[in-house]
């Protein structure tokens, strides 16, 4: 595998996660991972051509390798929004969601609902296309909805679309059900079907397929890889565990750079954070992010409990990270 491949960041992702992928939190990811490819939450774009969405862009250079994900169902719509973001920073790749499930999405007409309307999907991407001047654009998918058959319209939706010009898709091996289940339930209760992403990677060997769901370590991921899959895209064990899934990425996935520690992440963070507090911030906005740092070690509870209950008040600064480390090591000792 040549070292172009192997440093291709979409090779490890961080899925966009609506009320977790802030800026806050992307900054703390990468602190544990160079090369992974982060997300931004997604952003309608409705809320970029006609409300006041445009802080929702804020980045910092730091954070690249980033994504910019979209929600809607408007070509012209999408195309305009694509414009605005491509003046707000030198985005990875831009992203079309046709995957999410939740009922405001859906009532929006965007989201897993397209996966009903590949058409519509292929007029939406063609026109994001010609509005870019150099993100990819991207689609992140289901597999299918209700009762729709998997094996036979994820096919037809992978070949109408990358006809239209998509080169990469982030496909979630789960269907999505539009009735009767929650965002939360349509994450955890359709079934993966692994196997069936796998094969569209043999039938469509020209596109760049990455795989999501139910993904929870590393392991998983090189094994994904050698499989011959392009990416593997985490989401919430990125978020509950990120040293099990970040902290050996670069090593491990992209073959460049070192083993990151805890405490590299802590360090690294103290003087965003001090930053973001003299410009009137506060300390909760970032550290909630940071609640899974030591998941599964010993005191990680006593992080949590600290940072939970003392980073909302109004005065919490970066004493309130040095109390919870020195507590947490006290318990562990």
């Amino acid at each position: 595998m040549t070292s172009e491949l192997r440093q291709k960041p979409s090779r490890l992702s961080v899925a966009p996660m609506m009320d977790w992928t802030d800026r806050h939190c992307r900054r703390f990811h990468r602190a544990l991972s160079r090369h992974a490819l982060l997300y931004t939450e997604m952003i309608t774009a409705p809320a970029l051509v006609k409300g006041d969405a445009r802080h929702l862009l804020r980045h910092d250079t730091t954070e690249y390798p980033l994504a910019l994900q979209l929600g809607g169902s408007d070509p012209a719509e999408l195309a305009e929004a694509v414009r605005i973001a491509c003046g707000e920073g030198d985005f990875y790749e831009i992203n079309l969601n046709v995957g999410c499930p939740s009922d405001r999405v859906q009532s929006g007409f965007f989201g897993a609902v397209l996966m009903e309307r590949p058409g519509l999907v292929a007029e939406c991407v063609a026109a994001m296309i010609a509005a870019s001047d150099g993100p990819e654009i991207t689609v992140k998918c289901r597999i299918g909805v209700d009762n729709q058959v998997p094996e036979e319209v994820l096919p037809d939706f992978l070949s109408r679309v990358s006809a239209a010009g998509v080169g990469r898709f982030a496909i979630h091996a789960r269907k999505a059900w539009l009735q009767g289940l929650s965002p939360k339930e349509n994450r955890e209760i359709p079934p993966l079907d692994y196997d069936l992403v796998r094969a569209m990677k043999g039938i469509f060997p020209a596109l760049d397929v990455s795989i999501n769901g139910g993904i929870g370590t590393l392991n998983e991921a090189e094994a994904f890889l050698e499989q011959g899959l392009d990416g593997v895209m985490f989401g919430r064990a990125a978020y509950h565990d990120p040293m099990t899934v970040l902290s050996q990425a670069d090593r491990r996935i992209f073959k460049s750079g070192e083993d990151r520690t805890a405490m590299d992440a802590i360090d690294e963070m103290r003087p965003y954070i001090a930053a973001h507090l003299a410009e009137g911030g506060k300390l909760a906005q970032v550290t909630r992010h940071m609640l899974g740092l030591f998941a599964g070690r010993p005191g990680a509870r006593i992080w949590r409990r600290v940072l939970s209950e003392h980073g909302h008040r109004q005065d919490a600064g970066l004493e309130v990270l040095d109390l919870a480390l020195s507590e947490m090591q006290a318990r562990a000792a």
